[in-house]
């Protein structure tokens, strides 16, 4: 299956047609202490996830400060940056502007695209979810979006409450965007090949990574998933 590339030029510090494809790993503050997130997410890296999520929200938790969270992001984005990565930050476009982070990732409840996409220049990497709906695929392209996120596909450990998506939605929004599409909820290296088959140009992992002892490996074997998938 051909990978779709990002349809917008930006600014990025990689500037390869594929840099918005294969494993797009986002963290979990439950499953990263502070002590294991860098050499979890390097090992991450070096496995070849070619996009990281920072997720970590405060939620009024005093033990996570702005002061703190901007350290982390800040330094995950100097770490991705040494491995060719990208670093977005999850929701908080203040947070990416302080960690000089590549961009960010919305929700639906979050700031809006035009929003973030004024404040963060034409440069930024903006992805948007958009569940399984063909309309909010449709405004995602309209205002600039430079990825859509869809799912959750399976079973998911992080979000068990989220949406479903099917594997026919995936095809369906497949037909009507040419942006770059991540698959997201209960991804592995089992059912990774069938959401690549489908249209999906990133995976996103949170449990299926950082739950295990051997990040490297499972980030290598979801990447090969990608390497297969381009060669047939």
């Amino acid at each position: 299956m051909p990978v779709h590339p990002n349809v917008q030029t930006t600014g990025s510090i990689l500037t390869s047609p594929h840099r918005l494809s294969g494993v797009y790993a986002i963290t979990d503050d439950e499953l990263l202490a502070a002590e294991k997130l860098l050499p979890a997410v390097e090992q991450a890296l070096k496995g070849g996830v070619s996009v990281l999520q920072y997720r970590s929200k405060s939620n009024g938790d005093a033990s996570k400060p702005f002061a703190l969270r901007q350290q982390q992001a800040a330094a995950l984005t100097r770490l991705c940056h040494q491995y060719q990565a990208l670093l977005l930050v999850n929701d908080d476009v203040d947070l990416c502007q302080a960690a000089g982070a590549d961009g960010v990732h919305l929700g639906q409840g979050d700031v809006s695209l035009a929003e973030a996409r004024r404040r963060l220049g034409p440069s930024a990497v903006i992805g948007i979810t958009c569940h399984n709906n063909d309309d909010l695929v449709e405004a995602a392209q309209r205002w600039g979006a430079d990825y859509i996120a869809l799912g959750r596909f399976f079973r998911s450990a992080t979000k068990p409450m989220a949406p479903a998506a099917s594997i026919e939605d995936l095809k369906r929004i497949r037909q009507l965007t040419q942006l770059p599409i991540v698959a997201i909820g209960g991804v592995n290296a089992d059912n990774g090949r069938e959401l690549i088959t489908a249209g999906a140009d990133m995976l996103a992992v949170i449990h299926y990574l950082f739950s295990s002892d051997q990040v490297q490996q499972r980030a290598q074997t979801l990447s090969l998933l990608f390497t297969h998938a381009r060669n047939q």
